[in-house]
Formats: structure tokens, C-alpha cells, sequence
């Protein structure tokens, strides 16, 4: 960019942030070699290093055969980033004393809801805090969420009462078995069914530990990814599985749609997290109800104690003023 200021002087400034940069020489006088050779110098190092410059300009000022420039210094306290559209972002950079100043308000403003004397302030900060808690667990187990994958397409097989019961039989005397244990179902649990049918018609799963009424969960969840035949459910929460009498090993034994043993283990962490947050919340909504009863029928013994005061105090008042009438 040229701006003539004189016919005999000319001032070229250049932007650094610029991609191009080119130098236009005036046209009303002739340029002596020198100075052309000198514009020339500069304006090759000055693109070869425009990319360490990136918020400073440059003024460029000939004047007797002799260049003069100068470089303007960016703000101060800002550091200006460019995103990819190209328009500029300020941030304004904190300091560690002024982290730490932060951090040490906001435990302080806790500490002194603790510690309040007021049992209704104590409580209503560890209600939002558990509340706070319990969408940041349902939001870190959405993570864990594996979609299950289209079914294709099986041909359950029927089975007789006669069978079943040979095939119940054979599964309680054999030894062969998988546990099911606090990661719950997965990869390998489905990979050692198929390990064990390579050799058994049968298998054994048990579910240790187990909720009441989840070891049918666990059953119907299996059949679906092993392609197996539930036989019977224990009373000890075991599940008798049988591999079916066509059964052809597949290629990939552990299906896709499970989690491998690493994330279960970590799901398994949030999840009973998420369970003791969720009793907890009940018991401070519970223990927050008892207080507010308890001070609403304080407040109302307290007016009645009030009202009835006043009313023996003016019934006082009154035959007071009626024994003076009298005498």
C-alpha cells in the first residue's frame, strides 16, 4: 500500500498479516537506483520473515536517498488469534494468583455453607451438589451406550419336554461353566460360551453378584448375542444354555455391539456411583421435608403461644377496669 504524502517523498506502509505484500514506487519523479534497490532489498526480507510478525506494520519512509522504517508494537495484555474465517479473538490472559484467588472464593463460599448454623442452608448445598453430581454420572455413562446391531436373521429351534430335561440334566452334572460378575455382560462372557460349546453341548452361567429379578436380564441378553437356547434359571441365579443342534462356531466370537472389559469395569464404577448419588438425594429430600415440617408447626406453636397471651392479657386488662367501675 503506497500513500503519497508529497510528490517528492513517498510513504509505503505494510501489514505483516497480510498474505501479499507489494511496493508501489510514485510515478511523479524518477527513482534513483539506490533507493530502488534498497525497496527492493527490504521488500524481499520482509515477505521471507512476515510469518514472526503477525500483528506488527511496518512504515517505510524514503527521503534523500536514505529508508527509514519503523514497527509498531501489538496491544499489550491481549494475545489476538485469528480463527479459520479469519476474524480475530481477544483473550485477556489470568494470571496464577488470580486462579488460585478464584479457587480459594468458591471454597470459602462452600466452607461457609457447611458450616452455616441454619440446618436448611446446610442441606440445600448438599442437595444441589449431589444433584450436580448425578448429571455429570448419567452424562459420563451416555458414553457407554453401544448401539446394538441389526438382528438377522435365526430360526429358533423347538424343543421337546424330553430333551429339555436330558439337557437340564447333563448341565447340572457337568462342571463346565462362565461367571458373570460385577461388569455384567460383555465381549468375553459371550467368547467363553462359544470357547466352551466348541467341546459341551451345555454351559453353566452364573451371576455373582445379582439384584433380585436381574439374572432374567442377563439371560435374555445372552441369548440374544450367543444365539443360544436358555434350558433353565436357577434359584441360585445360574443359567443352563444350550448351543442348539445345528451350532457352527462363528468367526468373530465376541460380538461387536459389547463393551470389552476395560470400559464395563469403568461403566460398572458410574453406575454404582450413580445409585448411592441417587439414595443420597432421597435422603436429603426426605431429611429437608422433616425440617420444614418441623418449623412449620414450630411457627405455628409460636403464634398460638403468642395469641393466647395477648387474649389472657386484655381478659386481665378488662376485669380490671370493671372491679374499678364496681368499687
Amino acid at each position: 500500500m503506497v500513500k503519497f504524502l508529497k510528490p517528492s517523498k513517498a510513504v509505503i506502509v505494510l501489514q505483516a498479516a497480510s498474505p501479499l505484500y507489494t511496493a508501489v514506487r510514485p510515478s511523479l519523479h524518477a527513482v534513483s537506483p539506490i533507493q530502488h534497490q534498497t525497496q527492493s532489498i527490504f521488500s524481499k526480507w520482509l515477505c521471507a520473515s512476515a510469518r514472526y510478525m503477525r500483528n506488527a506494520s511496518i512504515q517505510l519512509k524514503t527521503d534523500e536517498d536514505v529508508a527509514r522504517f519503523s514497527f509498531s508494537k501489538p496491544p499489550l495484555g491481549k494475545f489476538v488469534s485469528t480463527d479459520r474465517k479469519g476474524t480475530s479473538k481477544s483473550k485477556i490472559k489470568m494470571s496464577k494468583r488470580a486462579k488460585l484467588n478464584e479457587l480459594r472464593f468458591y471454597r470459602l463460599k462452600a466452607k461457609k455453607k457447611m458450616n452455616s448454623p441454619n440446618p436448611e442452608i446446610r442441606i440445600r448445598y448438599k442437595l444441589e451438589k449431589a444433584k450436580r453430581k448425578e448429571a455429570w454420572l448419567i452424562e459420563k455413562l451416555r458414553k457407554f451406550e453401544v448401539p446394538k446391531a441389526p438382528a438377522g436373521v435365526y430360526d429358533p429351534e423347538i424343543l421337546t419336554e424330553e430333551e429339555k430335561h436330558y439337557l437340564k440334566r447333563t448341565g447340572e452334572k457337568k462342571k463346565n461353566y462362565v461367571q458373570v460378575g460385577r461388569r455384567g455382560v460383555f465381549g468375553g462372557v459371550v467368547l467363553n460360551m462359544h470357547l466352551h460349546w466348541k467341546n459341551h453341548e451345555t454351559v453353566k452361567v452364573t451371576c455373582k453378584p445379582c439384584r433380585p429379578g436381574q439374572v432374567h436380564e442377563y439371560a435374555e441378553e445372552l441369548a440374544r448375542l450367543s444365539k443360544g437356547i436358555v434350558i433353565d434359571i436357577k434359584p441360585n441365579n445360574t443359567i443352563i444354555f444350550y448351543r442348539g443342534k445345528n451350532y457352527v462356531q462363528p468367526t468373530i466370537m465376541s460380538p461387536p455391539d459389547t463393551l470389552s472389559k476395560s470400559k464395563a469395569l469403568e461403566k460398572y464404577k458410574y453406575k454404582q456411583s450413580l445409585d448411592h448419588t441417587s439414595e443420597f438425594i432421597e435422603k436429603l429430600e426426605k431429611e429437608l421435608q422433616e425440617y420444614l415440617d418441623h418449623k412449620s408447626r414450630y411457627n405455628k406453636a409460636k403464634e398460638g403461644a403468642t395469641q393466647g397471651f395477648v387474649d389472657n392479657s386484655d381478659l386481665a386488662s378488662s376485669c380490671t377496669t370493671s372491679g374499678r367501675n364496681a368499687g
